[in-house]
């Protein structure tokens, strides 16, 4: 271990190169300068430095300057200083061991260009002028107490707006007192069940039914809650309610009634009504997730089976669909009993949903603009869904696509066994899109159907024709004897 300054204080101008050339005063910059040299290892721990006299001459400053920068160093703890010692190089300055960062693996196929995945709406339609008004308008009517912990409900000029919004729009029968809002419905199920973000149990218990086709993450979070799900099988008119009464421990029932996700269609009126009649004689709860219902394109909505019975509903909802999953704003419109355990799962604050984009979005459905910006991606994601239709019917008319009537996806039906093989070559024409397969419950029993989800909604509007052609160029071609 060096016992004294290398040969001369000379050298650590020279062979350590120090810059002296730092923004700030001369001291700012040889305190820079040895630092650095300890941190890249030029200076080892225990190196004598040279006695201030001597390095200020050597370098032509001021004493004080060099005493004040050993002085700094000693105090962060990068020098020792002691009496007949010297001031050394700390041993703890070591310098860590290089990072190796392993080389990234060449990828097996190109990176997406286009985006045909399900669940994006187009990100550049978002409406920044009118939700920069609304915000605007917002903040300034908002009282002081607005900006304190929050309610952990959410802000009552937001449960107005939605409340009358649900009535209006999507036959939701509820008041302001029955929305609790959130952050999305993944924040509403984990509220429900438990899991992260939720207390260790949850509000509800035992099993749960679920579509056979559903979001994989949703099953996910519900599993780590320690909740089991089982599939309830999908025809052209739905979920198969019926099957509901065959589980004996199932108490809730998670469904998509507007626009089954991800095949598409409406939850037929007989079986809605099959679905309510079981939750009252089992003395259960149906969960509507309805995710996309504000889009419909060839046929007239249809409302949320909430409106048959608010007491054995839970109607959720969110903007992710509309507005941007950025904007994290979610709701629940809950039977009268679960409001409480809700709430108390909830916590006593506001720690989710920020309360300035709560009072903005109140004010944004309040004034209006949030029915005519729905109105607009409606008209555009219908002429979407067209020419996606007629893409199909020009260059592959053996694909069918079904669940199209609404929604921001529809299922493209592919011939046995081209799955995997149309996914693969949608990768490499440098396309994003999802495979039915990946949606189906593992528990289901039936054989799943091969086909693709694609969401026309994600590509800004110059990107899509030309999504359009790469999805045509990756799907199977007709079999033959067709």
């Amino acid at each position: 271990m060096p016992e004294s300054w290398v040969n001369s204080a000379e050298r650590i101008g020279a062979d350590l190169h120090l810059n002296l050339t730092e923004p700030g005063s001369r001291q700012a910059a040889l305190t820079h300068a040895l630092r650095e040299a300890v941190r890249a290892g030029r200076l080892a721990p225990g190196t004598r430095l040279p006695p201030y006299r001597s390095l200020a001459a050597d370098l032509g400053i001021a004493r004080n300057t060099v005493a004040s920068a050993y002085a700094e160093l000693v105090a962060e703890g990068w020098l020792t200083a002691r009496q007949g010692s010297g001031t050394r190089v700390a041993e703890r300055a070591a310098p860590p061991a290089p990072v190796r960062v392993p080389k990234k693996a060449p990828d097996a196929v190109p990176s997406p260009v286009h985006d045909l995945r399900q669940g994006r709406p187009d990100a550049s339609a978002f409406p920044r002028t009118a939700w920069l008004a609304a915000a605007r308008r917002a903040l300034n009517a908002a009282p002081a107490e607005a900006f304190g912990p929050g309610d952990s409900q959410g802000r009552a000029e937001l449960r107005a707006a939605l409340a009358e919004y649900l009535s209006r729009a999507r036959g939701v029968r509820t008041t302001a007192d029955r929305i609790v809002v959130c952050s999305g419905v993944a924040h509403a199920l984990r509220l429900l069940f438990g899991g992260t973000g939720g207390r260790a149990r949850g509000v509800l218990r035992g099993p749960l039914a679920v579509e056979s086709y559903g979001l994989g993450f949703h099953r996910g979070l519900l599993a780590e809650a320690g909740v089991r799900t089982v599939p309830l099988e999908i025809d052209e008119r739905g979920a198969r309610t019926a099957e509901l009464a065959a589980h004996r421990g199932v108490r809730a029932a998670l469904l998509t009634p507007a626009h089954q996700f991800p095949t598409g269609g409406p939850l037929h009126s007989v079986r809605r009504a099959e679905a309510v009649d079981w939750a009252r004689t089992r003395d259960g709860l149906i969960l509507e997730d309805d995710y996309d219902g504000e889009f419909r394109y060839d046929r007239e909505p249809v409302g949320a089976v909430q409106g048959l019975d608010p007491e054995r509903v839970v109607y959720l909802g969110s903007v992710s669909k509309s507005l941007g999953p950025a904007l994290r704003l979610g709701w629940m419109v809950l039977p009268a009993h679960l409001i409480a355990p809700v709430l108390e799962a909830k916590g006593e604050r506001e720690a989710w949903a920020s309360v300035p984009d709560q009072l903005t979005l109140a004010e944004f459905i309040a004034s209006g603009r949030y029915d005519r910006h729905v109105r607009r991606l409606r008209q555009c994601y219908r002429r979407r869904r067209d020419r996606l239709v007629a893409a199909l019917a020009e260059h592959a008319p053996h694909v069918a696509v079904t669940g199209a009537a609404a929604g921001l996806q529809a299922v493209l039906r592919l011939p046995a066994d081209t799955e995997t093989t149309a996914v693969r070559a949608a990768a490499w024409q440098g396309l994003a899109l999802d495979g039915l397969g990946a949606f189906r419950h593992p528990a289901a029993g039936q054989p799943a159907s091969d086909g693709l989800v694609v969401g026309y909604a994600a590509p800004p509007e110059h990107a899509y024709g030309a999504a359009l052609e790469a999805l045509c160029r990756a799907l199977p071609p007709e079999p033959s004897g067709m």
